[in-house]
């Protein structure tokens, strides 16, 4: 029996939770979360115990020193509580940890516990693959969900993928299985440029978000990195036209399949989005775009920095420019 001592009634609680590892190219999605926290000054309620879930020699703990004195921390799962005031005051439960090395099923359940002791309403799982997608445009975000329900209402894609998968995935199920309506949100990260962080992404993260629980986040400096990490990877290989020539084509590809998309949903979606931040005082400046025009030239692709399981848990095939449509899970 979980209980809870110290923390408040929770307002139309969400869970949003992200996990390192496996489901987090770039660290984009265990970065949002962590932004969250920073943001809104969250309070760490619970912490599932390390010896139940971690190989120690695959998630080594950490010695430090604090004042002289040596300390050690262990990896693990923690969850926090954000209040968010405002016209809509909606609380979030933030899960942040290391996808688990064993028992996923005890450790799934235990999250499940927290999430029905708080009446929690929703549980928004974000993560990050690897996709033949070009650093020069908008990061393309996925929505799914295993509850076809959910995928009708809330504008989402159903599920239909097969193979491996990781704790995201597996929380996902755990969730439908428990009656618990699930999101996952799944973010493509360029192979080309997988070494974390991703600013880019998490930003991207972020403001899928924001639409899907209609909640303004405050974004801080995030758009600003992204800006300066896009720079970044322009600068690294300005020299280089075999790579840029590949950028063009992946360019090119994007902009055929989402062409049908620059008109209706998509176009009130983002304006929408430009005038909650303006209303809001940031008179639009901190939602990053990206110019279509923009050719430049990024690190050489390396076969090494592709993943071995090939699609990524986002769960689709991550091999073309339309890595938001099929991801998964």
């Amino acid at each position: 029996m979980i209980e809870l001592e110290g923390v408040p009634e929770l307002v139309d609680p969400v869970m949003v939770a992200a996990f390192e590892g496996w489901n987090d190219a770039g660290d984009a999605a265990s970065t949002a979360v962590a932004h969250l926290d920073k943001e809104w000054k969250g309070e760490v309620f619970a912490a599932l115990d390390a010896e139940d879930y971690y190989d120690f020699q695959v998630n080594r703990p950490t010695v430090w020193l604090d004042g002289g004195v040596r300390k050690i921390t262990w990896p693990t799962t923690r969850l926090s509580v954000v209040r968010v005031g405002g016209d809509k005051p909606r609380d979030l439960v933030l899960v942040r940890g290391i996808e688990p090395s064993m028992r996923w099923r005890s450790f799934c359940n235990e999250i499940l516990g927290f999430a029905h002791e708080l009446g929690v309403e929703l549980v928004v799982i974000m993560g990050a693959l690897l996709g033949d997608t070009p650093h020069t445009r908008p990061v393309p975000v996925s929505g799914v969900t295993s509850d076809p329900d959910l995928a009708r209402t809330m504008d989402l894609e159903e599920t239909k993928y097969e193979g491996p998968t990781g704790i995201v995935g597996i929380l996902q199920e755990a969730c439908t299985h428990a009656g618990v309506p699930a999101v996952s949100l799944w973010a493509a990260v360029p192979h080309y440029v997988s070494q974390p962080p991703n600013p880019k992404a998490t930003l991207a993260l972020l403001n899928r978000l924001e639409d899907l629980i209609d909640l303004r986040i405050p974004l801080g400096e995030l758009a600003e990195d992204a800006r300066a990490w896009q720079v970044g990877v322009d600068q690294l290989a300005a020299e280089d036209t075999e790579v840029a020539e590949y950028v063009q084509s992946l360019e090119e590809a994007r902009d055929t399949a989402e062409l049908p998309e620059a008109s209706g949903e998509a176009i009130a979606r983002e304006f929408e989005r430009y005038l909650r931040r303006r209303d809001g005082g940031d008179g639009g400046a901190a939602y990053l775009r990206d110019s279509p025009s923009d050719r430049t030239r990024p690190p050489k692709p390396k076969p090494t920095q592709r993943p071995e399981q090939g699609p990524e848990d986002g769960e689709g095939d991550s091999g073309d420019s339309g890595a938001s449509d099929s991801s998964d899970d």
